[in-house]
């Protein structure tokens, strides 16, 4: 009994050791196949690009800065912009909501408000926002707030507008940069008001920044119908840029033969 009892367990340890084995033989590629298995995924995630790879899909948030942008106004900010857009074809409820909500508002949120409105081309709210804006304490004269309200209302052709505020700034003693004087010189010259528009270039050649080329080719380009104003700048833009050229196109195209 002894023998057989002593057997039994030689054989059960037998078994135990067997087994042991077979699993740490069994452990080494079962470790293996994890570790290559990322690699077969990615290659067939290359090969077939399903959607459970890439998830191709749009979720419906904005990308990129117009989202980051968006996160940088506050709910004020927006309750105001849509309180204005609401109420801008009643007059009485606009002065209402404005002494109500916007005059409540903080410096920088005032400064998103007008941006958000200019960038939605709101130009009369943005214009208005504007003149409330100077009537705060905090107020100083800024050319990049007038540059960007200036450019949007002339891409807007409120020409009326821009002329308006155009002498506000030249009050205040602020001169734009290049990109708003061409962008106001094109304004006027697609609204049929080349005066106006030799008035922006006589300004600008007072400005105390140097001038350059593209507002002289607007003008170059735009007053090709009237030759006495278009010779007057050809001859400023040859003293100023005596090594740029000029194209001059034949008079045929004008009915001049």
């Amino acid at each position: 009994m002894a023998g057989r009892s002593f057997s039994n367990k030689w054989k059960i340890r037998d078994l135990a050791s067997i087994l042991l084995g077979e699993l740490m033989r069994s452990s080494k590629p079962i470790k293996d196949a994890s570790t290559s298995l990322p690699s077969v995924a990615v290659s067939e995630c290359n090969s077939f690009k399903t959607a459970s790879c890439f998830r191709q899909y749009h979720d419906g948030r904005p990308r990129g800065p117009l989202w980051r942008g968006k996160k940088l106004i506050t709910k004020e900010a927006l309750f105001v912009i849509l309180g204005l857009k609401r109420f801008k074809d009643d007059e009485d409820k606009l002065h209402k909501f404005i002494k109500t909500h916007v005059l409540r508002l903080l410096k920088m949120d005032m400064i998103a408000v007008l941006t958000e409105l200019e960038r939605q081309e709101q130009v009369s709210l943005a214009l208005m926002m504007f003149k409330v804006m100077q009537k705060q304490d905090w107020y100083k004269p800024d050319v990049y707030l007038y540059k960007d309200l200036i450019i949007a209302l002339a891409r807007s052709k409120k020409m009326n507008e821009v002329l308006q505020l155009w002498e506000s700034m030249r009050k205040e003693n602020l001169f734009p940069d290049s990109q708003t004087y061409t962008e106001v010189i094109r304004g006027f010259l697609n609204y049929g008001s080349p005066a106006d528009a030799m008035n922006i270039y006589e300004d600008m050649k007072n400005s105390p920044d140097p001038p350059e080329e593209l507002p002289f080719r607007i003008l170059l380009k735009g007053l090709l119908p009237h030759p006495l104003l278009r010779n007057k700048v050809k001859q400023d833009f040859e003293e100023i840029f005596p090594d740029s050229s000029i194209y001059d196109p034949p008079q045929e195209i004008f009915g001049a033969r």
